[in-house]
């Protein structure tokens, strides 16, 4: 891992899953970090709260409760808030948006206010005050309804099977032209499937591991069979921080590289439980890929980046944390499992 000790960094969504582990990591590398969040009112509202605690009080982190959607109020509100770090920043993070396939079939001009309009607004603000350096997330989704695989960079991303990857492309596009016209270093990472401690309830391996300690059913969508390029969360967030380099343009997958079946995931997470799960089935959601599969050759190329986590050990690490956290997540299971449903009901006959 390079040098970044002492640098200045704005996270957008830093209680989100990633943002959380991203702020943490340059906090213990003696990173001053102002993180945004505008915590909105959602399902998973509890684990950002708790992922909010574990950095409130660290040396160098100062929140602000922002929408950066806020066109307004969000470039001055933030310009107060960095003479509490120095008033100079080497970099932005954009971490910060909406996720999930099916939710934006059912809500799409959310996602496309977050992801698209939310994204131009924060690169506004480096462009204004000359920030250079900007890191964007984006989506294996991208790579949705395309046959080639491993999914590469240069595959064509033209076609998106979902709002949500549409305002993902979008929002690359966005990145492009700043970068075209303004002279911006832009990184733009493609992420698989990311799991780990604090990770989102609405993604399969928090699902499946609650499911399986609680005792309660899973759901799989169609029958199992949907392979998945599951890619754990430390991994992601060294990948970050290499791109924190100057790339100039660049769009780097962050994968294992390595797709497993739902199936054999929660087999996995059953041996290392000792638990059997209780599997129900549901059809198919048509905004769902059959499968996800990273080319991470580029990241290696041009980063030096490569997974170092065993799917087993990063399970492990899941489990551990869902116990020693249990007492209060486990009041997630009942949320968590209606809005499912109620997501899947919504996008099925589209």
């Amino acid at each position: 891992m390079r040098n970044i000790s002492q640098k200045r960094y704005l996270v957008t969504g830093c209680a989100g899953f990633i943002g959380y582990h991203v702020v943490e990591n340059l906090l213990n590398n003696g990173c001053k970090v102002l993180g945004v969040d505008s915590m909105y009112q959602s399902p998973d509202l509890c684990i950002k709260d708790w992922r909010l605690s574990q950095l409130e009080g660290s040396d160098g982190f100062i929140f602000c409760r922002i929408n950066f959607c806020d066109v307004h109020n969000f470039s001055s509100l933030i310009t107060k808030a960095l003479d509490s770090i120095g008033g100079v920043l080497d970099g932005v993070i954009h971490l910060g948006g909406r996720a999930g396939i099916r939710q934006s079939v059912s809500n799409p001009h959310d996602y496309y206010e977050s992801n698209v309009l939310g994204t131009l607004n924060v690169l506004e603000f480096c462009r204004t005050h000359g920030i250079k350096k900007f890191v964007f997330a984006s989506s294996s989704s991208l790579y949705s309804g395309v046959g080639k695989i491993p999914f590469s960079e240069s595959i064509n991303t033209d076609r998106p099977i979902s709002p949500y990857a549409a305002s993902k492309k979008a929002a690359e596009e966005l990145c492009f032209s700043y970068h075209y016209l303004h002279g911006m270093d832009i990184t733009v990472f493609r992420f698989f499937s990311v799991y780990g401690s604090a990770g989102r309830p609405d993604m399969s391996p928090f699902r499946f591991i609650q499911s399986v300690i609680e005792g309660v059913p899973l759901t799989f969508f169609g029958n199992g069979t949907q392979r998945r390029d599951f890619t754990y969360i430390e991994d992601i967030v060294n990948g970050i921080i290499k791109g924190l380099k100057p790339l100039g343009y660049e769009i780097i997958n962050l994968g294992s590289g390595r797709p497993i079946s739902l199936k054999n995931l929660v087999r996995r997470i059953e041996f290392i439980t000792e638990k059997s799960a209780k599997v129900r089935y549901s059809p198919a959601n048509h905004a769902d890929a059959p499968i996800t599969h990273a080319c991470i050759k580029k990241a290696y190329c041009t980063m030096g980046w490569r997974p170092q986590t065993d799917l087993d050990d990063g399970l492990r690490l899941c489990i551990d944390w869902y116990y020693r956290e249990r007492a209060w997540l486990s009041k997630l299971n009942a949320l968590m499992d209606f809005l499912f449903k109620r997501q899947f009901l919504l996008t099925r006959h589209i």
